[in-house]
Parts: C-alpha cells; sequence; structure tokens
C-alpha cells in the first residue's frame, strides 16, 4: 500500500460515502435497518482483502474460519426480525471482523485469554486513532529518501483543501450578502439552485464520511502490520504474578464447596419430585419457578468468576497441591451444573404452566451453553489448558447468538404455545394476545396454524384474532420502504398475510375505543392490545 497510497485512501473514502449512501436515510429520514448492513459489511471486508491480498498479505488458515461465521451474521440482520436475534446478528458480525483484523496474518485467536483480547482491543483502538496518520508520514518519508516525487494523482491535499475552504467561503459569502443586497440575492439564488439550504447537513454528511474513511484506513492498516501475533501475553510473564496462598485458596473453595453441597442436598427432592413436591410445601407453579430462578443463575455465574479468579492468584508449588485445588475446583464445577439443572427444572415448570415467552425461550438456550461452558471447564481443568477458558466462553457465546436464530425465537413460541394448548391435561387457554407482539417471524408461522386442519376451531379463531390485530396496525399505520430497508422478514409476512385476506375479512375491527378489540364471526371479543410479561 505505500506504493500506491492513492489506492488505499480512494477505497476507504468510497467505503465512507457507501456507508452514507445507505445509511443516510436512517440519520435524517427515520429509515430503519434492513439489507443496507449487510451490504456494507460485505463491501468493507471485500476491499479490505483487495487492498491486503495486493500487497500479498494472505490471511492466517485459521482467520478464515470466521469468514462463514461472517456470512452467517450477516445474513441474519436481513432475514430474522426478532429484537434479541437482530441485536446479536449486528454485534457478532461486528465481532467477527474485529477478530479477523488482529488476527489476520498470526490466526492464533483460538489461543487467546482474556488478557490477550484485552491487549489486542487497545491496540486496535490506537490503529484507528494513529495509524493512518504514521502511514502517511511513512509514505512521504519514504518518497523523500527514494527522491520520487509525490504522485500527481495524489488527492488527499485536494481534500483537505476543501474541507478547510469551505467553512471559510460560508463564513465570507454570509459577510458579502449582507453587504450588498443584490449580491445576496444572487446568493440565494444558487443557494435554491443547489439546495445549498442543507449545507449545514451536507458539510455534517462529509465530516462523517471523512471519519469512516479515516477509522477503516486505520483498521486496513492494522491487519496488514500489527496482526501477526508473534507473542502472546499469556506467553511472557504473568500480568498479575500468584500471591495468594493455597490454603488461604483451599479454604475458600472447600467453604463454598460445602455450602453449595448442602443446597444441593436440600434441593435434590424436586429435582425428580416436580409438581408433587411443590404442593407438598404449599408452593404455586409460579412461586417455586420463579423464587431464586435468578439467583441460581447469578450464583453460577459469579462462583465461576470467583473459581477462574482464585486460580489466577493461587500459589500451586507442589503437584499435589495442584491436584488438590483442581479437585476441589471440578467439584464446586459440578455443584454448578446440579445447581443449574435445578435452575432449568424450575424455567421448564414454569413454561408448562405458562407458556413460553423471549425471556424464557431467551433464557431456555443460554442455560443449555451455559451448562456446556461448566463442562468444558472442568475438562480444562481436568487437562490443565485453564488459559483456554477465554475461548471456550467465546465459542459458547457464538453458540448462544447461532442457535437464537436457527432456532427462530418467535416461530417457537407460536409452536409451542399452540403446542402447550393441544396437550396440557388441565384447561388451558390460549393467549393469542402475546403473538400480537412478536416481530414479522411470527407472521408465516400464525398463517400456517391458521390453514392447519389438525387445529381445533378455537384455536383457528383466536389466531385469526392475532393476525386481524396485526393487519390492522399495519394498515393503520403504512410505511414505503426503500430498497435499503428490504427485509425478508417483512417480505414474507406481508406475503403470508395476504393469502389469508380473505378469512381475515370476516373479522371486524372495533377502533372506537382504547384497546380496539376485534370480534369474530363467532361473535366472540379479542382485544388488539398486546402485554408484554417475562
Amino acid at each position: 500500500m505505500k506504493t500506491n497510497p492513492n489506492k488505499l485512501w480512494l477505497i476507504v473514502l468510497a467505503l465512507g460515502w457507501l456507508f452514507d449512501f445507505l445509511f443516510s436515510g436512517i440519520l435524517f429520514s427515520g429509515q430503519t435497518l434492513g439489507i443496507n448492513f449487510a451490504i456494507f459489511a460485505i463491501a468493507c471486508l471485500i476491499g479490505a482483502f483487495y487492498l491486503l491480498l495486493g500487497d500479498g498479505l494472505r490471511p492466517h488458515r485459521s482467520s478464515l474460519i470466521l469468514i462463514p461465521l461472517f456470512i452467517f451474521f450477516v445474513a441474519v440482520t436481513f432475514w430474522r426480525a426478532e429484537s434479541m436475534t437482530s441485536f446479536l446478528a449486528y454485534t457478532f458480525t461486528l465481532v467477527t471482523l474485529t477478530i479477523l483484523t488482529v488476527t489476520y496474518l498470526g490466526g492464533r485467536w483460538l489461543q487467546y485469554t482474556f488478557a490477550d483480547g484485552v491487549a489486542k482491543l487497545a491496540t486496535l483502538a490506537g490503529s484507528v486513532v494513529a495509524r493512518p496518520i504514521l502511514f502517511s508520514n511513512d509514505v512521504r518519508k519514504a518518497q523523500a529518501e527514494s527522491g520520487v516525487k509525490p504522485s500527481k494523482y495524489n488527492f488527499m491535499p485536494i481534500i483537505r483543501g476543501l474541507v478547510i475552504a469551505l467553512p471559510i467561503v460560508a463564513i465570507f459569502a454570509a459577510l458579502l450578502a449582507s453587504a450588498d443586497v443584490v449580491f445576496g440575492q444572487r446568493l440565494d439564488d444558487f443557494i435554491k439552485l443547489f439546495k445549498l439550504e442543507d449545507l449545514p447537513e451536507y458539510i455534517f454528511r462529509l465530516i462523517y464520511i471523512l471519519v469512516i474513511g479515516y477509522a477503516l484506513a486505520g483498521i486496513v492498516l492494522h491487519a496488514a502490520t500489527e496482526s501477526k501475533d508473534e507473542k502472546l501475553v499469556a506467553e511472557g510473564k504473568s500480568l498479575i504474578p500468584p500471591f495468594l496462598g493455597f490454603i488461604e485458596s483451599t479454604i475458600i473453595l472447600g467453604s463454598v464447596v460445602a455450602l453449595f453441597a448442602i443446597f444441593v442436598v436440600i434441593q435434590f427432592q424436586y429435582f425428580f419430585g416436580g409438581t408433587t413436591n411443590i404442593n407438598v410445601e404449599g408452593y404455586t407453579y409460579a412461586e417455586y419457578a420463579r423464587k431464586g430462578f435468578g439467583e441460581l443463575v447469578t450464583v453460577a455465574f459469579f462462583a465461576l468468576l470467583m473459581l477462574l479468579t482464585l486460580s489466577a492468584v493461587t500459589k500451586r508449588e507442589s503437584e499435589t497441591q495442584r491436584k488438590i485445588y483442581s479437585g476441589f475446583g471440578i467439584t464446586l464445577v459440578l455443584l454448578l451444573l446440579v445447581m443449574l439443572f435445578s435452575a432449568f427444572q424450575r424455567l421448564n415448570l414454569y413454561e408448562a404452566a405458562y407458556g413460553f415467552s423471549r425471556v424464557r425461550t431467551y433464557t431456555h438456550v443460554f442455560l443449555i451453553w451455559l451448562g456446556l461452558l461448566l463442562v468444558a471447564t472442568i475438562i480444562l481443568e481436568i487437562l490443565r489448558k485453564e488459559r483456554l477458558f477465554a475461548i471456550a466462553m467465546l465459542i459458547a457465546s457464538f453458540g448462544f447468538a447461532i442457535s437464537l436464530p436457527i432456532l427462530n425465537v418467535d416461530a417457537f413460541i407460536v409452536n409451542q404455545n399452540i403446542k402447550r394448548e393441544l396437550t396440557q391435561t388441565d384447561a388451558v387457554d390460549l393467549d393469542s394476545q402475546y403473538f400480537i407482539q412478536l416481530s414479522d417471524d411470527a407472521i408465516p408461522v400464525l398463517v400456517n396454524a391458521l390453514h392447519s386442519s389438525t387445529l381445533p376451531d378455537t384455536v383457528h379463531e383466536k389466531v385469526a384474532a392475532a393476525l386481524a390485530c396485526i393487519r390492522y396496525e399495519r394498515e393503520k399505520y403504512p410505511k414505503e420502504y426503500s430498497w435499503k430497508e428490504f427485509h425478508f422478514a417483512r417480505f414474507n409476512a406481508d406475503n403470508a398475510l395476504v393469502s389469508v385476506r380473505s378469512e381475515l375479512d370476516q373479522f371486524e375491527i372495533d377502533d372506537e375505543r382504547y384497546p380496539y378489540s376485534v370480534t369474530a364471526p363467532s361473535g366472540n371479543e379479542y382485544s388488539c392490545s398486546a402485554y408484554y410479561y417475562d
């Protein structure tokens, strides 16, 4: 890139302009995210690879593992509409790009510890700020030493000159317009001709185009110069040398293990007793399931954090001490697994009694991945590979983020709650109102349920009432979407609603009072007011 720096600047400024083209509607016109995010992310990746490969800098094979993950998450951003799934898709798209940037040449990200991650992020942040300036200075220095004259196609002086000149000319033009009426009129005509009344907006957009281009240049230059991973933090001296004695640590671990063991013994009767034991103790489903669930997950998190901290600061001067400490640590994690199983049982009872919601579904999936992380912790402790816990946590995080779009959270909720009404022995009323607040991901599934011949008419009516409310809200507040906002979830939802237009036309919306309601052909009335619960 030093031999042809203009190529770098042209590409990053083009990407800055592309950002403005794709996202200015969000900043100034209230548009929404859609396929525009995926287009920009892919363009940035292609531009970076073009620059790096053009300089003969090939990525490490381990770093290429991140490309399929990037493609998956970037596709989810315009395929799933559920809020948590979308948030994780955007987040992990950026995470994969960040890891790829800091490990492009070295590819040792699977060996990173927490200290390595923090150090790499700090270095990347420094590169974003300083690397483009250092690169420009190095280019000028190299040209001066070799006697090469600056390229006549160097656009950076022109850009810098325009950026400085624009506000100066604007100030003098305003003063001259005040001094002479005729000049002021001509200036107004000129402004109207080029819509220069939006000049502040144009200046703001130019500034963030330059800022984004500058930051992207820093990221590409970091991948080219700082991603070799020649030495990791853990390969040198420990940042915090062990300072806590073995006896003190074993007392701490032993005390916590004893407390957890007592708790597990008391709780063990509930693992297989289910509702019988709950009724004996005088608890309802909700009281048993909700009471203490959050606390159990919190205990698991902080106990794991305590174990990792103690492992980092505890002196283990002999093989016997290492074995004893590992034994306590493994016992602690095993007890945590039992406690998580208790929390999982509580959640199952709560879902059986009240159905699935988004929060319950998130928690359900999260507990599975947290349990797998605890199992990985035991394995790493046995193999004495504790430094790999950071990558185990990263993999578990990726697993959770991948699971939600594959599961299709809102579609899963619809299917499970309908199935629950059909399979429960006790009388259960389908809460079709909750469906109204779900995203576009749920609409095709609701339409399929409406068309299903295996469902009873009562379920069909409740599903149709929810769809009638959803359609009414969409038609009451219509919105035109540009191609940049295209989203497959919305596209599929629109098509699904069109396919049941005749069925939904039989439902009458009463919007004279709030909350709105819908009346079915049978005469049953359903509220269109969605409410939220955990």
